[in-house]
């Protein structure tokens, strides 16, 4: 338990001695290898367990932005990043440092003032859970209520944007994003989100929507907004008591898929019939509650909408059958453009063939044995390192993307097996 860095310079002397760090660590790794005879590889020295240690005691220490970006690198299950470094990120998601008692009373006495707690008839100074932004404590008022409180770190706020910048200095220095690449509108996004998600009021408006449209959906529970105890950082709802969603790994394979298959349903219904998704991909979002086998919906700051032509496009990519199909709706969708060169258009079609064809197929798709993430790995790194491909497709297509992956991932940790081409028929 330590404090939370809450001024600017604090977190960039933090993220500073930590690029230090690995940056002689670095150096070191280098000299070893040519006095073996060996050419240094950057990403092989850089990409260690020793060097992910490092990174995650950092960010867990920083929480904030810093620790946000950290956990979706935590969601990789070895399919990107070298397993054991994959497996330290891992941690990221269970072992984030939380405030200690004095910190979280003075973050409370700003936003409900002095003598509060005579309001309760229980407040658990431990948290249930430590997230990026924020640390969840379960209470119980004096009028009966069971609460789940999510408390924002001081100086969280303010710290956003330079803890993207410094966070993106770390993913050069790694080698992981092409040096071709503008950052810069992914970057820009990236700040605009955490800003919007570290606003506890925003957050709480999409809570009551988002209850509201699955109000009549039985499989999904969403925690009801207390807006008497919410401020701008301090988000209450209900307590619900669940488990985490990949606890279900264990489950036999009818309750695995069904889940899966529920999860699908609802990203088709936010994107084809909401026009509202909640875009953060961390399996921590989503949780299962054994007695009456809902799933269960949490933290919607990333919640957003699309532009109205990109629900159509989309369509016409999904029932697309051909490559001259793919290549219009790729270029509607602005994956490509007429300055992207002939070899890259088709390098990126064929990518597109190869992700949808599970999705037109009516054989189940079983996603703890495929190697298609494998194979498109390959294929976005080639684009990536050929050094002439440098197009962004628009923001909203990224966050579609991020929330698609991740669900894919959970859909191969629980090692679910569906038949996609039904589950997508229902919305084309």
């Amino acid at each position: 338990m330590s404090p939370v860095p809450s001024s600017s310079f604090a977190r960039l002397v933090g993220l500073g001695g930590l690029v230090a760090g690995i940056g002689g660590r670095l150096a070191v790794g280098a000299v070893h290898q040519v006095a073996s005879g060996n050419r240094p590889n950057l990403s092989d020295l850089l990409l260690t367990p020793t060097n992910a240690r490092k990174v995650t005691q950092q960010l867990s220490q920083l929480r904030g932005a810093a620790l946000k970006m950290g956990q979706l690198i935590s969601m990789d299950t070895g399919d990107f990043l070298p397993r054991e470094v994959a497996q330290v990120f891992a941690q990221l998601r269970a072992d984030a440092d939380h405030m200690p008692p004095q910190q979280l009373r003075g973050v409370l006495d700003t936003a409900w003032g002095k003598g509060w707690i005579s309001h309760f008839a229980r407040f658990d100074v431990r948290p249930i859970a430590s997230a990026s932004i924020g640390q969840v404590h379960r209470a119980q008022t004096k009028d009966g209520r069971d609460l789940a409180i999510k408390v924002q770190y001081p100086g969280v706020r303010g710290s956003i944007d330079a803890d993207v910048s410094n966070v993106a200095a770390l993913l050069r220095l790694s080698g992981m994003v092409p040096g071709a690449l503008d950052l810069a509108p992914m970057l820009a996004q990236a700040r605009a989100q955490l800003h919007e998600e570290a606003d506890y009021l925003r957050e709480g408006a999409q809570l009551a929507q988002f209850g509201s449209l699955l109000a009549q959906n039985p499989a999904f529970l969403v925690p009801k907004l207390h807006s008497d105890l919410s401020s701008p950082n301090v988000l209450a709802m209900d307590f619900i008591d669940s488990h985490p969603i990949e606890d279900m790994a264990t489950a036999p394979q009818a309750d695995r898929d069904r889940v899966i298959t529920l999860l699908i349903r609802l990203i088709m219904d936010e994107f084809f019939r909401f026009n509202l998704m909640q875009t953060d991909p961390n399996f921590a979002n989503f949780r299962f509650a054994p007695v009456t086998k809902q799933i269960v919906l949490l933290d919607f700051g990333a919640t957003r909408s699309f532009s109205p032509d990109l629900a159509p496009q989309f369509r016409a990519m999904l029932a697309a059958t051909d490559r001259v199909a793919i290549d219009q709706s790729a270029r509607a969708i602005g994956y490509f453009d007429t300055t992207t060169a002939p070899n890259m258009q088709t390098a990126l079609v064929d990518m597109m063939q190869m992700a949808l064809a599970p999705l037109q197929s009516d054989q189940p798709f079983d996603f703890a044995t495929t190697d298609l993430l494998h194979r498109l790995r390959d294929r976005g790194l080639a684009l990536g390192t050929g050094g002439d491909f440098a197009h962004v497709p628009p923001m909203e297509v990224l966050y579609l993307h991020r929330k698609a992956a991740g669900l894919f991932l959970l859909a191969h940790r629980l090692g679910a097996r569906i038949p996609l081409a039904p589950l997508l028929a229902e919305y084309q």
